[in-house]
């Protein structure tokens, strides 16, 4: 199968979709890797590292999605490729369609085979390909919210760590999945107060066991969220439904009782963010304040250290893209119930029921087109 490798074009986007490492892996599969032209640069990967791997270099992606007969990208497609994507073309890549309209509509114009990273799901439920992104965010959450509390940056002047003889931040993690045990164990290690809101008793018990002393564990409620959120000088919004749209869990009403100068950070931005007060920003104007409390909502978080990022994603994405390359898509889904659950948009049909509800299209089940 040839395989294109394309630069990202999202705002201050640095990852990339494979590594030098696994364009050789795919080569030794039997595969051709088309790298476009300074596509790992961001992460510290040059071109000639991907030729003496095997790769081709490709100047544009235009050639990219011309000659591939499966694209990879880090972020979804953006505007500007919208027209070179072919039918029947494969796009592996985070696509959070259930957030986007727009993209999911074009995506069923052009009749390829949209295969998301952050739907292939095994059967225990987990998420191997949204994993190391959301261990990297979740960790970056507490970085950020506590660079943002400073008084300079727009917060109210909190040490999340406190000093002895000194109470320290609170930490409110709604969620405690993958982003949400992540931003609590960095919090942790800073010495803040943190409590971790789930809905899922067995996964609270699980926690309680690991978790330091100075992590609070509680089932999840609106009226839990309403009195924590009071005291709150950083909250991660670190709640997931695979494939759907993320739920609104702090109203702008909500945020009146906040403290001024503390922080939001709504990791669910992807999916559409779990504050009604969210909006996606960038990493180059990452912030904005609505009733005085600081919203942190970057789209791309990994982004800001694609040398880390990278890395973790190919480690999780290459054994994937390997079988989806030596099968084809059809046998791959059919052999690998993981993958099948990745199809989101194939041949025209939405193929995955979150995205179908999101904007009341019609849900054709992937089983029909296999």
């Amino acid at each position: 199968m040839i395989v294109g490798i394309l630069k990202e074009i999202k705002a201050e986007e640095n990852r990339v979709s494979m590594t030098p490492a696994g364009v050789e892996v795919m080569i030794q599969n039997g595969h051709t890797l088309l790298v476009e032209k300074h596509a790992g640069a961001g992460s510290g990967f040059e071109d000639a590292v991907y030729q003496k791997a095997g790769a081709e270099i490709v100047e544009t992606p235009a050639e990219i999605f011309r000659r591939s007969e499966m694209v990879m990208h880090v972020k979804e497609p953006l505007p500007p490729e919208y027209d070179l994507i072919q039918e029947d073309q494969i796009v592996f890549t985070y696509l959070h369609l259930a957030a986007a309209e727009e993209l999911t509509q074009t995506l069923i114009r052009t009749k390829a085979v949209n295969i998301a990273y952050e739907t292939i799901q095994k059967a225990d439920g987990s998420l191997p390909l949204l994993t190391p992104m959301s261990e990297v965010a979740g960790r970056m959450a507490v970085q950020q919210g506590a660079k943002y509390l400073e008084m300079a940056q727009g917060g109210h002047g909190i040490l999340l760590g406190g000093v002895p003889g000194v109470d320290p931040g609170h930490v409110v993690v709604i969620g405690g999945g993958v982003v949400g045990v992540n931003a609590a164990k960095m919090a942790c290690g800073l010495g803040a107060k943190v409590y971790v809101l789930d809905m899922n008793l067995d996964r609270l018990r699980y926690l309680s066991d690991v978790m330091p002393a100075n992590c609070f564990l509680l089932y999840s409620s609106p009226a839990v969220i309403r009195d924590l959120i009071r005291r709150a000088d950083v909250v991660v919004g670190a709640v997931l439904i695979p494939g759907a749209k993320a739920p609104r869990l702090i109203t702008r009403d909500m945020l009146k009782t906040m403290k001024k100068g503390s922080v939001l950070v709504d990791v669910a931005i992807d999916q559409g963010g779990c504050f009604e007060t969210s909006k996606a920003t960038t990493h180059k104007d990452p912030i904005y304040a609505v009733e005085g409390v600081v919203h942190y909502c970057v789209a791309n978080m990994p982004g800001a250290v694609p040398k880390t990022s990278t890395l973790a994603l190919t480690n999780a994405t290459l054994p994937y893209a390997v079988e989806i390359a030596n099968k084809g898509w059809k046998k791959a889904m059919k052999e690998n119930k993981e993958i099948e659950l990745g199809a989101n948009v194939v041949q025209g049909k939405v193929t995955y029921k979150a995205v179908a509800d999101a904007f009341g299209l019609d849900f054709v089940p992937i089983g029909q087109l296999l």
